[in-house]
């Protein structure tokens, strides 16, 4: 049955030549009556005009036009009825019109005029470029007003948009309206309607100086040699004209003229008010070797005194690098200084001895008190006649060397840790000490004998 195959917009009618039935779109649609019917044609230029698209809907369509056109009524979609046609769009050219400009199309053509915060330059808008000398120049305002009482602080620009901004006269106050101007479109600048009054000079704080200054408020820091105590360091111009005087108290350093003496005491000037009982937390002093790596030393001391000269030793140990801290709480005040110790006096003191003996015995003694080294080592060193020795690089003995050992050697190394604070070492027993050799000694010969300690430096 061909009638039950028909599109839902065609009609079934009977053939011409009246061989049979035949499926016809209905008046407005296009197609072959079966399979589709639409309103825009087959190919599309025919409905919408030239250089469009068609688009079909249910029981209507719409226009668009194609890349590089507009519509001639600058709507997105359209439908003909009305004349609307797709022209060439010459505003899709970036900078057609210049800088500053607009560009409008019209039917073949097209035309420019200035945007907000541009005026018309040779010539009068409407204008076409390529026609016209006419272009757009961006609005400048100059320099900005003057303001009563009061002085341009910045200004971004004098051009369209730019802001300038406006400070009270040095002893004048802000206390009302808008301290900015804009550039107006119109070329003018924006009136300010801020209001500047007399606050008086800056006031005086004593042993302190002014770090800033903006008409209302100033800024105090203490002078070289003071240090804040208590109060607020803010001077601020009130509403009655008189300035609100900063409270700050200016002191000398609670702590003053810190020095070292005796090597280990601390010495120094207090400065305390309204009988202050001045406590000196966190005496911290901290040391450092150079010759060892891994050396730390951090110890605290505490303090209260009434005092105005005060005096603290303390236990620093010797060769050591230390920064000492000083905290006085109460005033908030930290003074620092340094020192380097020395060996402390009296220097080691050897004794020495002849023993007639085929096996000569060195005794050591180490106060546990003194700098410990890393390793000591025992030399031997022949006794006649004049030598050379390179202690960084000492030949070693080995059992199998008995017959050529060599003038000078290591005989024996020992770990501190393995050391008391006394022992008897016995020097060619032929043992090995340390991973050297203890080589026997010759009889008849003289030897020196060297006892060297190693430490880690950084």
């Amino acid at each position: 049955d061909v009638c039950s195959t028909c599109h839902a917009n065609a009609t079934c009618d009977d053939k011409s030549d009246g061989s049979g039935k035949v499926c016809n779109c209905k008046y407005g649609f296009v197609g072959n009556g079966r399979t589709f019917c639409q309103e825009c044609q087959i190919g599309a230029n025919k409905i919408c005009g030239l250089h469009t698209t068609c688009h079909n809907t249910y029981g209507s369509y719409y226009c668009t036009c194609l890349a590089g056109y507009s519509p001639s009524n600058n709507m997105a979609v359209f439908i003909p009825n009305d004349g609307t046609h797709c022209q060439i769009d010459e505003c899709r050219i970036t900078g057609q019109c210049g800088e500053g400009a607009q560009c409008r199309n019209l039917n073949g053509s097209f035309d420019c005029s200035c945007q907000v915060g541009y005026k018309i330059h040779n010539g009068v808008e409407p204008f076409h470029p390529l026609r016209d000398k006419a272009s757009c120049k961006v609005v400048d305002c100059g320099q900005p007003a003057s303001v009563e009482d009061a002085m341009l602080l910045s200004a971004t620009g004098t051009t369209y948009g730019n802001v300038a901004t406006f400070i009270c006269d040095e002893g004048f106050v802000w206390r009302r309206g808008d301290n900015r101007s804009v550039c107006g479109a119109e070329g003018l600048w924006s009136k300010t309607n801020m209001v500047c009054e007399k606050c008086g000079p800056v006031p005086f704080l004593a042993n302190s100086e002014v770090v800033l200054h903006n008409r209302s408020v100033v800024i105090h820091r203490c002078m070289a040699g003071y240090h804040s105590w208590r109060g607020s360091n803010i001077s601020v111009c009130a509403s009655s004209r008189v300035w609100q005087k900063a409270t700050l108290r200016e002191i000398k350093p609670s702590i003053h003229h810190l020095l070292i003496f005796n090597e280990s005491c601390l010495r120094w000037k207090a400065e305390k008010y309204e009988e202050d009982t001045e406590v000196y937390k966190q005496v911290t002093y901290t040391g450092s070797r150079d010759y060892q790596r891994y050396f730390y030393d951090k110890r605290k001391k505490f303090l209260s005194s009434k005092a105005d000269r005060l005096e603290l030793c303390l236990s620093l140990l010797p060769v050591t690098n230390y920064s000492i801290a000083v905290t006085a709480t109460s005033a908030r005040f930290t003074a620092t200084i340094t020192i380097s110790t020395s060996l402390p006096p009296p220097g080691p003191v050897v004794y020495y001895r002849e023993f007639d003996t085929p096996l000569p015995v060195l005794s050591l003694w180490r106060s546990p008190n003194t700098l410990d080294p890393i390793l000591y080592q025992v030399f031997v060193l022949p006794g006649e006649g004049i030598m050379m020795f390179n202690c960084s690089c000492p030949a070693k003995a080995t059992p199998t060397s008995k017959v050529n050992s060599p003038a000078e050697y290591i005989t024996a190394q020992f770990d501190v840790h393995y050391v008391g604070t006394e022992m008897n070492f016995t020097i060619g027993d032929g043992l090995l000490y340390g991973g050297f050799y203890n080589a026997p000694l010759e009889s008849g010969k003289n030897y020196y004998i060297i006892l060297r300690t190693v430490s880690q430096w950084k």
